[in-house]
């Protein structure tokens, strides 16, 4: 059957991706932000996912106000690069996996999550800098991936115990997949930032690395933080985190850290990065 191997999250911060396109990931300033990725470059060599299922929010390419669905899952063969008001980046369209992404969308409808299926969208840099991060320069992304798009740009974006459980629920539905596919779940953005208004440039590394802190190991508290601590303590952006949550919870009830990696600042945002695979459950011994 399918199986769930490996999570990661990641910053999306997209001036990330003129970077990387530009050349000046090995620069001065960039350098030490790329430096915290080079161990997972190396992993997936060996890692190497058939599919990535990658959580982030739409950044007003593929969604406006005309429509804000809270859960949307891309069904569709191909993804481009958005056109995000200064061209598109030139990097590899997203190729997806229609039968795995369609079961899914399935079994989460089933499983009572009311989910927006989209079958064609171009995906912003929320989608594409995470995968520039983890793989550099290629000519072709080297996995197929399934776009899980969330609302944390409009009030109200769903909570993180309810990230929470649909990470739970996806876990479910890739179990029951019979293809043997290895498959990693991404939650991105983040991690603590506000862009406007008197708390512009707010970075908590100290809150930051806590909640790093709590995507390792076997507690599940982050799932019961409220939105306003999220607005107090990281932000008005910094609710992107939820997103991280549905890929803690897909991993299960314990999680091993394999990577992790905190910087700041990159431009006005704090960058974390965390990778972590899941610990299996140990049957358990009859008493004798």
């Amino acid at each position: 059957m399918a199986r769930i191997t490996a999570g990661i999250g990641s910053s999306h911060v997209p001036l990330l991706g003129v970077a990387h396109d530009q050349g000046k990931d090995r620069d001065d300033y960039f350098g030490p932000i790329f430096a915290g990725y080079d161990w997972t470059r190396s992993w997936q060599q060996t890692a190497a996912p058939d599919v990535v299922i990658l959580v982030y929010n739409d950044h007003a390419s593929a969604f406006d106000m005309k429509i804000i669905p809270t859960f949307a899952i891309g069904c569709g063969e191909r993804y481009k690069p958005a056109d995000e008001g200064w061209g598109s980046r030139e990097v590899p369209d997203v190729i997806g996996h229609p039968d795995l992404a369609w079961h899914i969308a399935q079994s989460l409808i089933l499983d009572e999550f009311d989910m927006t299926i989209i079958n064609e969208m171009d995906v912003d840099h929320g989608l594409t800098v995470p995968l520039s991060m983890m793989f550099g320069h290629v000519e072709q992304w080297p996995c197929r991936v399934i776009p899980l798009a969330v609302n944390v740009v409009t009030y109200p974006p769903p909570s993180g115990n309810r990230c929470w459980a649909l990470g739970k629920a996806i876990a479910r539905a890739v179990a029951s997949f019979p293809e043997d596919i290895n498959i990693q779940v991404w939650g991105t953005g983040g991690m603590s930032h506000q862009l406007q208004g008197p708390r512009a440039g707010l970075i908590n590394a100290a809150w930051d690395n806590k909640f790093l802190d709590g995507l390792i190991g076997e507690s599940d508290d982050l799932r019961r933080i409220p939105h306003i601590e999220y607005l107090r303590e990281t932000g008005s952006e910094g609710i992107e985190m939820v997103m991280w949550l549905i890929m803690r919870g897909a991993l299960g009830p314990a999680t091993r850290l394999l990577h992790r990696h905190y910087h700041v600042p990159c431009s006005n945002t704090a960058i974390g990065h965390i990778v972590l695979e899941p610990i299996p459950l140990l049957p358990v011994e009859p008493n004798p």
